[in-house]
């Protein structure tokens, strides 16, 4: 393949209600979708990351400009392009792998599209069809947290996860086992909120048979982590800390985590997830697939991913309906708790043009078409 034109198209999506987390509260879907045109096919993917560097250090506005600037100059100097070159393409560029992984898995689309191949299939997926957990965010008060389960269990999710914090995190995982019972498949997030300090408060979720408890530390603090994990019963997952398969298995080897959340995005992209994905399998710990607020366009692919053999925990993979009263693709369908995994050439899916043009707010090109004039 050759690259023609990348082009960065931002959009802002309502959600459905807030999402509050221990660093914000998000009530849109502010980000970019990428489009990258080669002589064979085109390719899409979305940017993981928000507007502000929170979640961790990569954002809307810095994203478009090393991709301009760093990483899609890389690729395009490639004499033959393929996704699989794209990595060491980008080897350079210390970090951003969020912006890294939407160049990489908008060539990998194209490039499967080009062959008629879908994602599922070049990954290795051994599934049709994934179960679908569900993100609950803080809420205002335990009542409020408690309808909001009770919604998203009467849809048919057949995982729950509680984001929480200091102060909001005994009490509603309590409140929740009492009223769903032992036999709800439970976890909780931090988001990094906490210190080795609050051990001992935190050791007091040990109590409510808890599936894991995800990223309590601050993030890439292995040690602290592996410290935490042996006074706790409960088991850690990873998330902010792991960026590649190399710190996947650091961590393991630490026993920092026994769970390990894969986020394509926070590792660079699909084909070191499922790099990802080998080491934590090979060392018998159980994956699943975070989620970042996705459109439909990183969605799919995400679909894709958590029908490999080693996830088997259920991910964040919710339907469409979880976050937008419109996708900006066809929606995802909760059907008895799964959802079905796309089969068509790479991510399965695309933008639908009419909705896509309602939720865009600009669009640039970063190479190629009208880039010259950026």
């Amino acid at each position: 393949m050759k690259l023609e034109r990348v082009e960065v198209v931002h959009v802002e999506i309502p959600l459905v209600s807030p999402f509050r987390t221990s660093f914000g509260t998000m009530t849109t879907k502010d980000t970019f979708l990428l489009r990258v045109v080669t002589d064979t096919a085109e390719g899409w993917s979305e940017f993981a990351g928000d507007p502000r560097p929170l979640y961790c250090a990569e954002f809307v506005a810095g994203a478009e400009l090393v991709l301009r600037d760093f990483l899609v100059p890389r690729v395009a100097a490639l004499p033959t392009l393929t996704a699989a070159a794209v990595g060491p393409a980008l080897a350079g560029i210390k970090g951003h792998e969020l912006a890294k992984a939407a160049l990489e898995t908008a060539v990998l689309d194209a490039e499967l599209r080009s062959y008629g191949m879908p994602l599922a299939v070049y990954l290795g997926a051994v599934r049709d069809r994934v179960p679908a957990g569900v993100s609950v965010g803080i809420k205002e008060s335990v009542p409020e947290l408690l309808d909001a389960v009770a919604g998203y269990l009467d849809e048919g999710y057949v995982r729950i996860k509680l984001k929480i914090e200091p102060g909001w995190d005994v009490e509603p995982v309590r409140a929740v086992r009492e009223r769903f019972g032992a036999g709800l498949p439970l976890q909780v997030d931090a988001n990094t909120a906490y210190t080795l300090a609050d051990a001992e408060h935190l050791r007091r979720l040990d109590e409510f048979g808890l599936l894991l408890i995800e990223e309590p530390l601050d993030e890439n603090n292995l040690h602290g982590h592996a410290r935490l994990q042996a006074r706790l019963s409960t088991p850690v997952c990873l998330d902010e800390s792991l960026h590649n398969a190399r710190d996947t298995a650091s961590a393991i080897a630490l026993d920092a985590c026994r769970v390990v959340n894969v986020k394509p995005a926070r590792v660079g992209g699909y084909l070191e997830a499922r790099r990802v994905h080998d080491v934590a399998r090979a060392h018998g710990v159980p994956v699943w697939c975070g989620g970042m607020l996705e459109t439909g366009v990183g969605r799919a692919p995400n679909l894709a991913l958590a029908a490999l053999p080693g996830f088997t925990l259920p991910g964040d993979t919710s339907a469409s309906s979880r976050y937008f009263a419109e996708d900006i693709t066809e929606p995802f369908v909760l059907d008895d708790g799964h959802l079905p995994v796309p089969r068509g050439p790479g991510i399965g899916v695309e933008p639908i043009p009419e909705v896509l043009r309602r939720f865009t707010r600009a669009r640039r090109d970063v190479y190629g078409g009208d880039a010259a004039g950026v």
